[in-house]
């Protein structure tokens, strides 16, 4: 059957329940158009069934973890049916399964709510698989049949999938991708972690955490080549003080599995065995065979969709959001994509995306957040700027929960003393970096920074002492 809206209001489509997809959804709707989603698996898509809340529920739990076993013994902690033997490793152990099932039972609750939000909001949601038929319809293979929906613009926020290598083919059991990895009952003996970038790096951090003997082969020179270079130098030290093992320099060419484990071999023909192995070697968009060339929408060489700043693509009447633009793959980006859409479209106001302004966050343990310039920009002259880090081990706050690794480092421009860029590295550092975004986002002085009340003890102390030293006598 086809839905023919009432032209009365304006009508948007959207391909992809993810944070692109869900946001639209939510402003235009409270904007007041009519508004359909179409999503094959659940609302919040793989943000919310299989990637980001489910990996950052299973790093708390690491997390939490990896703080009683560094800390317990300094903060007096005994346990008192072991004649006060102080709180170890050894004494905890992570059920891999009741992990498993509670982070996956979040995620159905959270896409759950999200469905529920968007219904009460008049939002229609029509699951199963779409495809672009023409700029202004969606074709959507349900359990009912075949529908068509008709809308005035089209937003398309499919998202993407884990990227898999022809030598590297996940089985489910002991090659896994991301979003297979919680299936598992038991925790991994030996983990080989395949891929350095922020994927591979949290997951590494992670299983480490939960109890797993993890190696990481890296094909760069080190860990989170695209981050800031202190943060990645210092987490280096951590993985290694707490038995991560990471082969830097060393591409993994194949992996295939000898039984009970799997074997990882290298580019010098070096084989790595385990009992599992995660490959965190990218993504691929979603876009394939959806009718976007049909469509008249231009994609780039690998297969995401081209955007402007406004979300547009190369046809007026279609926009996209989210991994499958690839733009940056983070759900705020997405979000944000999805709400200036839904802007342009009804002609409300909107502001350009922005990526020199977005905050995002690696939830290794310690944490590592960061907005804005790098000091890598400031070294290479394409900003002139002024660089302080102050590291946390001086924190009143930091002291009294015995965390010894991290920092807060800000950069102001030379001569204005504007806040343009931070790195705050440590414990809540992806609560702590909101306050310095906001600084970069609203042009604000160090002195502003520096000038704010700050909680005392507190690690965001921490900020304002860092702003403070950056302040430039007149």
């Amino acid at each position: 059957m086809t839905m023919n809206p009432d032209f009365a209001a304006p009508h948007i489509a959207i391909l992809g329940g993810g944070p692109g997809g869900y946001e639209a959804a939510s402003v235009a709707a409270s904007l007041g158009a009519q508004v359909t989603i179409v999503e094959r698996a659940g609302l919040g898509g793989s943000a919310v069934l299989t990637d980001v809340v489910p990996s950052k529920t299973l790093i708390a739990t690491s997390d939490l973890m990896t703080r009683v076993e560094e800390a317990a013994a300094a903060l007096g902690l005994r346990f008192d049916t072991d004649n006060g033997a102080p709180l170890t490793r050894s004494a905890l152990r992570a059920d891999l399964k009741v992990v498993n099932d509670r982070l996956l039972g979040l995620a159905r609750q959270q896409s759950a709510d999200i469905r529920a939000g968007l219904e009460g909001q008049g939002v229609r949601v029509v699951l199963g698989s779409g495809s672009l038929v023409d700029p202004h319809t969606i074709e959507a293979l349900t359990a009912d049949g075949t529908e068509r929906i008709v809308a005035d613009a089209v937003i398309v926020a499919v998202g993407a999938h884990p990227r898999e290598l022809p030598t590297a083919r996940p089985d489910g059991e002991r090659i896994l991708n991301w979003a297979q990895i919680y299936s598992l009952d038991e925790l991994p003996d030996e983990l080989i972690v395949v891929g350095s970038g922020v994927t591979g790096a949290e997951f590494a951090s992670a299983y480490n955490g939960l109890g797993s003997k993890v190696t990481l082969i890296s094909s760069r020179d080190r860990v989170l080549p695209g981050s800031d270079t202190d943060a990645a130098e210092l987490l280096e030290k951590v993985f290694e003080r707490r038995g991560v093992r990471v082969l830097s320099r060393s591409r993994a060419e194949s992996v295939e599995r000898t039984g009970d484990g799997v074997a990882v071999t290298l580019g010098d023909g070096t084989k790595v065995t385990g009992s599992h192995c995660l490959l965190c070697v990218g993504s691929i968009p979603n876009t394939d065979g959806i009718g976007l060339k049909e469509a008249g929408v231009a994609l780039t060489e690998s297969g995401h969709i081209k955007v402007d700043g406004v979300s547009r693509t190369s046809v007026p009447s279609v926009y996209a959001a989210g991994d499958c633009t690839g733009v940056l793959a983070l759900a705020s980006v997405a979000a944000m994509q999805g709400r200036i859409a839904v802007a342009h479209i009804l002609g409300d106001q909107v502001t350009p995306l922005n990526l020199d302004h977005v905050a995002s966050n690696i939830f290794t343990s310690p944490e590592i957040a960061s907005v804005g310039a790098t000091e890598a920009d400031v070294a290479a002259g394409r900003i002139a700027g002024d660089v302080v880090t102050l590291r946390l081990k001086s924190n009143a706050r930091a002291k009294m929960r015995n965390t010894t690794d991290g920092f807060v480092k800000i950069i102001s421009r030379k001569g204005s003393g504007t806040v343009i860029g931070a790195v705050v590295m440590g414990s809540n550092a992806s609560e702590l970096i909101f306050g310095l975004a906001m600084a970069v986002e609203q042009k604000l002085h160090v002195d502003d920074v520096a000038n704010t009340y700050a909680v005392y003890p507190s690690l965001s102390g921490s900020l304002a002492e860092a702003a403070r030293r950056l302040h430039v006598h007149m």
